[in-house]
């Protein structure tokens, strides 16, 4: 069943990154251009836990997936200090230039789809890591609620109804908030060795 949901999670990140990139950059939104690219990482982790599962599925020596998942960790730990180095600078800009973003009804739905789906999916994941005693499959359950959280402040950026120019660029700046807990707790994870690197205390 983990690994069951682990393709589920990969197979969205997928579909998400792509979807929320693409309307982020069409219509120049800093916060969804963010959450998607913050789903890349997430894809990254994810699929390293479900290659782990399967190698330990398989009861096959995990010294080689061990070594891969602890370049994953600092790899998915320099992606998203880059990220809020992205998201503070390109917001920050926008706000000097008064650019205001145009709507866009596909990412409201992106985002839309992950705020309801992903609290689901972190409570399977949280009670299979607890069946099985796995430190990394609560991370990424931990991961799943930070992707819900991110979906908010994005949809409240999008939100165009009001008028608010400056609305995406703030909420760009909020997401800094939990992809900075993020970022904190990957690097700790990714130089301490612990397999729940990425958003293990977030949740």
């Amino acid at each position: 069943m983990a690994v069951h949901l682990e393709i589920v999670t990969v197979v969205w990140m997928l579909a998400e990154a792509t979807l929320a990139i693409g309307a982020g950059i069409a219509a120049r939104s800093v916060a969804l251009t963010a959450f998607g690219l913050d789903s890349v990482i997430e894809l990254l982790t994810g699929g390293t836990l479900l290659w782990r599962l399967v190698v330990e599925l398989r009861a096959a020596d995990l010294h080689r997936v061990d070594r891969a998942e602890r370049r994953a960790a600092w790899l998915a730990a320099v992606a998203l200090l880059v990220l809020c180095l992205y998201v503070a600078g390109t917001s920050a800009l926008s706000l000097a230039t008064r650019t205001h973003p145009e709507a866009s009804l596909l990412g409201i739905g992106v985002a839309g789809v992950a705020l309801i789906g992903m609290p689901v999916l972190a409570v399977r994941k949280r009670h299979l890591a607890t069946l099985i005693g796995s430190a990394a499959l609560r991370g990424d359950a931990a991961c799943s609620v930070t992707c819900a959280y991110l979906a908010g402040t994005t949809l409240v950026g999008l939100n165009a109804l009001l008028g608010w120019w400056w609305a995406d660029s703030a909420a760009a700046l909020v997401l800094l908030y939990w992809l900075g807990r993020e970022a904190r707790e990957a690097w700790h994870g990714a130089r301490e060795g612990r397999h729940d690197a990425c958003c293990g205390r977030l949740a």
